[in-house]
């Protein structure tokens, strides 16, 4: 269990959403889900669709707190809490350190593999490069950097003759992506909840679909969860360390998941992959953490109440170290 709801300590909360991301439209749905909580638990609500005079707005609406529901580029990599840090405005979930290294997912990968977390093998090329010739063997994976939500993520598969065409939509030839070692087996994921380490989930993409991507996250009927996740206790439990650890690491604070991939076929010191750590998951209808939340105890509403309450300025400075319970 989670534990009861905090004490409010807040009155006027600005529910930051929307965004200049390609996740926009999913950060307005978060977004608009919690303003829809906020105002059942009493707080009186400003919503805000977050453009650049976004410091010019916060100054004209004077909220107590913000509750970033921002997903993406500018809202989850450090330049909003930024922004906050400078307005003295507490926020909600991870401070500028940890949502950077968090959006990096290169940066991400030698923090994990520092305190044992596994990740794939990865390198950084040009997406002209990744097109170009086979940089690594299939099958791998080719991704963005720093971006979500599954947006430009390309599976290479074995067998494949060159690099699909695929590879040079959306983007600059000379933008750098991430060419990473495909890593086969069942989707997984678990997150932490301030000092809650929850259940492990499967995810299991329906229609066809290769991986965990945008429709499967966002669309109903996309993926079927199953939580708990059937899987030995060893694994079981070895995720939830991974995931505490990678949470502390990388100096998470309110929220964060992690994401997995195990291929049962191998050893269980190398079944398991982190894939990566989301410091904004999000709060739509489909969403994990709200499971997660609700599968220990705690309704929507009161999920979001807790956020809210956790909320503080100077977000990168360490918290109370959880412990895998």
């Amino acid at each position: 269990m989670l534990g009861t709801s905090p004490a409010r300590t807040f009155e006027h909360v600005a529910v930051l959403m929307g965004g200049p991301s390609l996740e926009r439209e999913i950060s307005l749905l978060s977004g608009k889900a919690v303003a829809a909580a906020l105002k059942r638990e009493g707080y009186r609500v400003s919503e805000i669709d977050v453009g650049r005079d976004i410091a010019e707005i916060l100054g004209e609406v004077q909220p107590d707190v913000c509750f970033n529901a921002l997903h993406g580029t500018f809202g989850e990599d450090g330049c909003m809490q930024g922004i906050l840090e400078g307005l003295q405005i507490p926020y909600t979930h991870s401070g500028v350190l940890s949502s950077s290294l968090a959006m990096d997912k290169e940066l991400a990968k030698v923090v994990l593999r520092s305190v044992g977390v596994p990740v794939a093998e990865a390198i950084l090329v040009s997406r002209r490069e990744a097109l170009s010739n086979h940089v690594m063997a299939p099958p791998y994976v080719v991704k963005p950097v720093a971006d979500g939500s599954s947006f430009g993520v390309v599976i290479v598969h074995e067998g494949a003759a060159s690099p699909p065409a695929s590879i040079g939509e959306g983007g600059d030839l000379d933008e750098v992506v991430m060419v990473e070692r495909y890593v086969a087996g069942r989707e997984l994921t678990c997150a932490v909840i301030g000092d809650y380490v929850s259940e492990v989930t499967e995810i299991l993409p329906l229609k066809g679909l290769d991986f965990y991507d945008f429709e499967a996250k966002y669309a109903p009927g996309g993926s079927d969860h199953q939580l708990p996740a059937n899987l030995s206790s060893d694994v079981y439990q070895l995720i939830r360390k991974y995931t505490l650890a990678a949470h502390n690491a990388l100096g998470c604070r309110g929220v964060s998941r992690a994401d997995f991939r195990f291929d049962e076929s191998k050893g269980i010191d190398s079944a398991l992959a982190c894939l990566e750590v989301n410091t904004q998951p999000g709060m739509t209808e489909t969403s994990l953490v709200p499971e997660f939340a609700l599968y220990a105890g705690w309704s929507f509403d009161e999920l979001v109440r807790f956020l809210v309450e956790d909320a503080s300025c100077q977000r990168s400075k360490r918290g109370v170290v959880p412990e895998v319970g």
